[in-house]
């Protein structure tokens, strides 16, 4: 990367630390990629942009802040980070190498959460994983087995500990990918009888399955504060394995489609579109368009539903080298609350490689 594409560290920590004042330190798009050495691959990043967490692409969890670089957290990676950058969730080991659920806290051990109850076995090394967590840290959701036949979302806290979500399919699994800051409502997915994963919203203990245009959406992936914005992939269930190109917005008055930049040819396995990450109000939006869920796909940005890939947007608006060199842009897996701050990962020379962009106060969509 060459001229304003690239940030040091210590211009991030000022621009950073001013956007928390409410001062615009540059109103100008910015790129910053993170250190190549350790290929740090982001899952989430916390309201402030400060913090970003997620896995070593050797393995291992790590966060980020623009004054430390990159910091092995141990365990196997981090999932999920609370709004305030205390509370890291993700997957860590026991001491039998059983994989499951688990919170760190810095200068704290993994916090193992278990399953469904002290007999629950494992499906092979796998028991449970937590996948994201609240604004303050105190409610964590994922998934968690009893064997290889049995796996449900939860929801933990402190008080009730892993309260298990259930699924309205018999013998079906059901999966949690986040939850709302304020700990409230619940959004993965639900297996239905015929294999697909429809989009599930889960409030109170209550179940919703999520609709689209035309049938069972696919499966939610975020949500924003209260839970009243939900993301997710695949609009159109129903053709969804066969060539819907277009992720999904949910609000109360229904789910809107939103498509990919273009359609594109299909290699074999179906392109999907995921739609993984909102700000608060729904107006910035991040995921990817990928082939089959595969790390073969490019990071997609919606503007108020307008769709863009990400490396085009960032050169229509002032970055004109923006992954010049990279492979590809691979996918936003977090956003800010206010939708400055996106974070993902992709393809670059000699690895997969993590990136942070800092929206400006412009947003110009390419052409």
């Amino acid at each position: 990367m060459h001229g304003r594409s690239v940030m040091t560290a210590c211009t991030a920590a000022v621009l950073i630390l001013a956007s928390n004042f409410g001062i615009r330190a540059d109103e100008q798009t910015l790129l910053i990629e993170l250190e190549p050495r350790s290929q740090p691959l982001p899952n989430g990043v916390s309201a402030s942009g400060s913090v970003v967490v997620g896995g070593l692409e050797s393995g291992g969890a790590f966060y980020w802040m623009p004054t430390t670089g990159v910091i092995f957290a141990g365990g196997r990676s981090a999932e999920g980070v609370s709004r305030d950058g205390r509370t890291i969730v993700g997957l860590a080991e026991d001491s039998r190498g059983i994989q499951q659920a688990a919170i760190w806290q810095r200068a704290a051990e993994w916090r193992l959460l278990g399953s469904f109850g002290a007999s629950a076995a494992p499906c092979d090394a796998s028991l449970s994983l937590a996948t994201d967590t609240s604004a303050n840290g105190r409610v964590v959701v994922g998934y968690a087995r009893n064997g290889c036949t049995f796996a449900h979302a939860f929801r933990w806290t402190e008080s009730a500990g892993m309260v298990d979500l259930g699924s309205s399919v018999e013998g079906r699994s059901s999966f949690a990918h986040g939850v709302s800051a304020d700990g409230n409502v619940v959004v993965g997915y639900q297996t239905r009888a015929d294999g697909f994963t429809q989009g599930a919203r889960w409030a109170g203990g209550t179940q919703i399955l999520m609709t689209g245009p035309e049938g069972p959406a696919g499966s939610a992936l975020a949500a924003n504060h209260d839970g009243s914005i939900v993301v997710g992939r695949v609009c159109i269930g129903a053709s969804g394995r066969v060539g819907d190109q277009s992720g999904w917005i949910w609000n109360t008055g229904g789910t809107t489609c939103l498509p990919a930049p273009k359609r594109l040819v299909s290699p074999g396995p179906a392109i999907l579109v995921d739609a993984a990450a909102t700000s608060d109000d729904g107006k910035v939006i991040g995921g990817s368009q990928n082939v089959g869920g595969s790390p073969d796909s490019n990071a997609v940005i919606w503007i108020d539903g307008q769709p863009a890939y990400l490396k085009e947007f960032l050169q229509a608006n002032g970055l004109p080298n923006a992954f010049r060199t990279w492979i590809n842009t691979g996918t936003i897996t977090g956003i800010s609350p206010d939708g400055r701050v996106l974070v993902g990962w992709g393809a670059a020379a000699g690895g997969f490689r993590g990136y942070m962009v800092i929206l400006g106060s412009s947003r110009v969509m390419p052409s």
